[in-house]
Parts: C-alpha cells; structure tokens; sequence
C-alpha cells in the first residue's frame, strides 16, 4: 500500500490534568520553559490533501486556534476517557464553515461514551448549532481517512482496549503499559514512533520512561518521541538529556516530517 508524506504536529503532550498541574508548585509546574507546559495529549496528522485530529482533550478549542487549523476532515479517538474526549462539542465551528457533519472514527467502547457524555448530538430532536458527526466503527480492521491510511493497533491501558494507530511509517501509541506480540508486529517497520511515558516510577497503567525507551529499543524504531508526560517525570530539557540519542521528549507545537512510501 502506497501513503502520503505527513506531517504531525503535537497539539498536547500532557497528562489529563496537563502541566502545570492546578495548585502545584513543584519544579517543573513553576518552570519558565515553554516545553514544559504541556496540554492534554492529541495529534494533527496532516497530508497534502487530508487533516485529521487523534482525540479532541479538554483543550481542544486552544490547540485548534493556536495552530491555525482551518480545516479539519476527521476525528479518530483512540478511547473512552474524559481527557480524551472531552473537546468533542468544538467541533461545532468545522460545521458551520465546512457546511457538513465530521467524520468521526471510535471503537464500540468510545461511541458508548460519545453516546452517554454528548447525548444531545444523538438526540432524534436536534436544536441549531450542536454538532453534527458522522460515526464509523473501528475494528481490527485497517481503513482510509481521505488519502491516510490507518491500521488500529490495540494496546492495553491496564485492563482497556486502548486503539493505537499507523499512520503510514509513523506509529501513535498514548495511554498503555502492555502490548500483546500479535499487535506489536503491526508496529515494526515504522520509522517513527510516539509512545506514553508517564514518569519514572511505577504506574498501574501507563509505561514508565523506561519501559518506554525498552519498547523503542525491542521494536528496533529508529526513531521515537514520547508522550502524555505528568510533571512527575521532570524537566524537559533534564529528561531529554537522559535519553538515547535517538528518543526525545515530544513537547507542545512540535513538528515532525514523515516520508511517505
């Protein structure tokens, strides 16, 4: 199969409470570096002819004005909780201008949530101005947003299914601490992989920054950035340093190129 060049753009590399964390003063919630102030985890993949958003976070509005975003063509969410979903009702401005529902992508599990949190989208008696969406169901199934490719990748977020995503060469992983062998196969081959690094210390549910560097390493990636970062883990450019010459903290706003095939 054939895909496009991509760019990715992190519109959020945080945790769900973000950095700084509400009433925290800890070294890195008191930084002045930009890289350390991270919103709720999302990315914008981006080819010549398609864009599309993995989660809308409660910062959704922010990060769609902050990157300019005019055009928005999907939305695939990767699962169910609220930092991961919540920005769903903002859709409503791609409505309006593009004059048509969003395309959006979830699993069983995300759509029961859609359902319960944003029950008036799915009302039978629909009022002006709420959004409009057009629903299809993820399965294990390989499928086409516009001209990207994508391959679900199940992943586990302790006991939840998590949707992991390929993109082409480039691999989108938040939100677990186990992956079956079957799945990782789908993995390997990338050239670019972004996967949830939480903090150094144990976490029921989430990789540890090294869990994370031993996944990159034992999938042979050539390159990597990690994500959904909580201010426990520490200061960017400290963590950074720590790090493989090939692995680097993601941060806000940044941009990544993805050759296509």
């Amino acid at each position: 199969m054939s895909y496009p060049d991509l760019q990715i753009t992190f519109l959020g590399t945080g945790t769900s409470g973000g950095v700084p964390m509400i009433g925290c003063d800890c070294v890195v919630c008191s930084s002045t570096n930009q890289k350390d102030k991270r919103l709720r985890s999302s990315i914008l993949v981006q080819s010549e002819k398609t864009t599309l958003v993995v989660d809308t976070t409660p910062d959704f509005r922010t990060q769609m004005l902050r990157e300019n975003v005019k055009r928005l063509d999907a939305v695939i969410f990767t699962h169910p909780h609220k930092d991961h979903i919540a920005g769903l009702d903002d859709i409503r401005a791609y409505n309006f201008f593009q004059k048509k529902p969003l395309d959006v992508y979830v699993n069983k599990l995300t759509e029961e949530a859609l359902r319960r949190e944003f029950y008036y989208i799915f009302s039978e008696k629909k009022y002006s101005g709420i959004p409009e969406i057009k629903l299809h169901t993820i399965t294990d199934k390989p499928f086409i947003v516009g001209d990207i490719p994508v391959i679900p990748i199940i992943v586990y977020h302790l006991k939840m299914p998590v949707l992991a995503f390929r993109f082409g060469n480039f691999t989108y992983i938040t939100d677990a601490n186990r992956i079956d062998d079957e799945e990782k196969e789908k993995i390997k081959g990338s050239k670019i992989l972004v996967v949830n690094a939480l903090r150094k210390k144990a976490h029921i549910s989430h990789f540890t920054l090294q869990q994370a560097v031993d996944l990159v390493e034992e999938l042979k990636v050539p390159s990597a950035f990690f994500t959904h970062i909580s201010h426990q883990l520490g200061l960017h450019n400290e963590i950074n340093n720590e790090l493989p010459q090939n692995i680097h903290l993601a941060y806000d706003g940044l941009k990544i190129k993805v050759p296509g095939e």
